[in-house]
């Protein structure tokens, strides 16, 4: 059962909104990649705050898919919370949607997995809260965590090899 030191998925919940201006698009008139990348990352380091309780720093993005492009003018709703905890590391899960004006039901446009790793005030790796999923939809992302991490484990020892 859970412990005082235990956090759900919820606590670390984070629902962020942007609109994409002028200045977030490209010649095509859709929001640069690395912009929306960048507000996923927010997303998630405020996720791995939440959950943590302090500094938490960015390890890795992978697994982002973009799905449909996001256009000038369209609201973006950016979803994130903590899918699994480690001893230092934990997964975040980011999904994006967007309401264009011509269209305001929100379509799924990229998803993304970040890992991040809590630090200290010196800067090193701390212990994080353990994560207690409720739902079956929280145990299906803490399970499915656990298979992405494996991955990433092995992509990082075959980068070493080489």
């Amino acid at each position: 059962m859970s412990t005082s030191g235990d956090k759900s998925p919820e606590q670390s919940r984070v629902e962020m909104t942007q609109m994409v201006l002028p200045g977030d698009a490209n010649s095509l008139g859709t929001a640069f990649g690395g912009k929306i990348m960048q507000w996923i990352d927010v997303a998630a380091a405020v996720a791995a705050r939440r959950h943590t309780g302090g500094v938490a720093v960015t390890a890795s993005m992978d697994s982002l898919i973009f799905h449909r492009p996001i256009r000038l003018g369209d609201v973006v709703v950016l979803r994130a919370s903590v899918n699994r905890v480690w001893r230092t590391s934990m997964e975040v899960g980011v999904r994006v949607e967007y309401e264009s004006d011509s269209d305001q039901t929100p379509q799924h446009a990229a998803s993304a997995y970040l890992t991040f790793v809590a630090i200290d005030a010196r800067g090193k790796p701390r212990a994080t809260p353990t994560l207690w999923p409720r739902t079956e939809e929280q145990q299906r992302r803490y399970r499915e965590a656990e298979h992405r991490r494996l991955r990433r484990l092995e992509d990082k020892q075959s980068m070493t090899e080489r």
